[in-house]
């Protein structure tokens, strides 16, 4: 086998070792960042494609996705903190240890809104999209607080 080849075995090995160790919250991760590969795969490709790709909009997606990943953490960090401090303080009983509640709901925001951007990209792309695909775009920009004059691109091309 090649190098390369030996070397991406590894890395998806890797990866798929940790995502198990660590269960639904590691796959949660590993989606998440999958999710961000192919946001910005197919970002780059529709800027191609319209021949608008600019690498300081391609740096300030990056910032985006950069800073993303820190919420994360700060996610991570604020439920071991909660749960230091609920487990351990004298006369506080809950009826179940606390482990992990924010940062499953920070990825499962951060996963929807890459999905409605890759569904986006897609529609700009040329490709259909299905109606139950479009609800679910729809429904990530209400959430996410965008306005409908922002990106409409679900009725765009069809």
């Amino acid at each position: 086998m090649q190098t390369d080849t030996m070397e991406k075995l590894a890395s998806v090995g890797a990866l798929g070792l940790w995502a198990a160790l660590h269960g639904w919250l590691g796959w949660l991760a590993v989606l998440y960042a999958i999710c961000m590969l192919l946001d910005c795969a197919t970002g780059t490709a529709l800027a191609i494609k319209e021949k608008a790709w600019n690498s300081s909009k391609a740096r300030q997606g990056l910032w985006h996705k950069g800073g993303s990943t820190i919420m994360i953490c700060v996610s991570v960090l604020t439920d071991i903190f909660l749960g230091l401090v609920i487990n351990h303080v004298p006369g506080l009983q809950l009826p179940f240890d606390y482990d992990m509640l924010l940062t499953p709901i920070v990825l499962t925001w951060y996963i929807a809104t890459e999905l409605g951007s890759i569904l986006e990209n897609a529609a700009e792309m040329g490709a259909p999209v299905p109606p139950v695909l479009r609800e679910v775009l729809e429904k990530v920009h209400r959430a996410s607080g965008k306005e409908d004059s922002d990106t409409n691109t679900a009725h765009q091309d069809e």
